[in-house]
């Protein structure tokens, strides 16, 4: 996998920690950095966590089905995808009708303890879990690229928060739409390669 598919992978799989990290931004009032820190390094450890251990347990099957390899990278990235963004699309429309509806209630501050990040830190990263299963079949470097997936990941998630104490919920649903096309044009190409439709 070349860095370009890597990073456009990565930054994909964070659009789920990302949208979440507006939310939280969404309640914080005052600086933001250090909380930003702590989601970032919550959403980040676990984006990391869960490629490596789908690496490990299809790594004993990666050369059984090694032939597939390419058709189910295809397959579960446009799955991933398409649920990105069809639940992108429903949050778009739960906003539009709270917009219809008048302003929207005051809610508390995100609370940032492990009973309620850990959940959420989980819940984000269930997709890259898979993602580490197709790094298995496809002899991906899985210590460089699971650490670029969590750093990109902390990254994100510390831009997200500023972004929701700023500007608000509606990038939420348009991130996640846009990191379900990239995990869908992806599959796409690396099954255009196999196929020799492009090289």
């Amino acid at each position: 996998m070349r860095f370009a598919e890597l990073f456009l992978l990565a930054v994909a799989l964070s659009m789920d920690a990302f949208a979440v990290a507006v939310c939280a931004g969404l309640t914080m009032t005052g600086p933001v950095g250090k909380r930003a820190l702590i989601v970032g390094l919550y959403f980040g450890a676990f984006q990391a966590a869960m490629p490596l251990a789908g690496y490990l347990v299809a790594a004993r099957f990666a050369g059984h089905i090694l032939a597939y390899g390419h058709w189910i990278a295809f397959a579960v990235l446009c799955f991933l995808g398409g649920k990105m963004m069809a639940g992108s699309l429903r949050k778009e429309g739960q906003i539009e009708g709270r917009e219809e509806g008048g302003k929207r209630p005051q809610e508390k501050e995100a609370s940032l303890r492990p009973a309620r990040m850990l959940p959420l830190a989980l819940a984000t990263s269930i997709d890259a879990l898979a993602v580490g299963v197709l790094f298995a079949f496809l002899r991906v470097r899985i210590v460089p690229a699971v650490s670029f997936i969590g750093v990109t990941t902390l990254a994100l998630s510390m831009a997200g928060v500023k972004v929701g104490s700023v500007f608000g919920a509606r990038l939420q649903s348009k991130a996640e739409f846009a990191g379900g096309i990239i995990l869908v044009l992806i599959g796409l190409k690396i099954l255009l390669e196999h196929l020799g439709v492009i090289g």
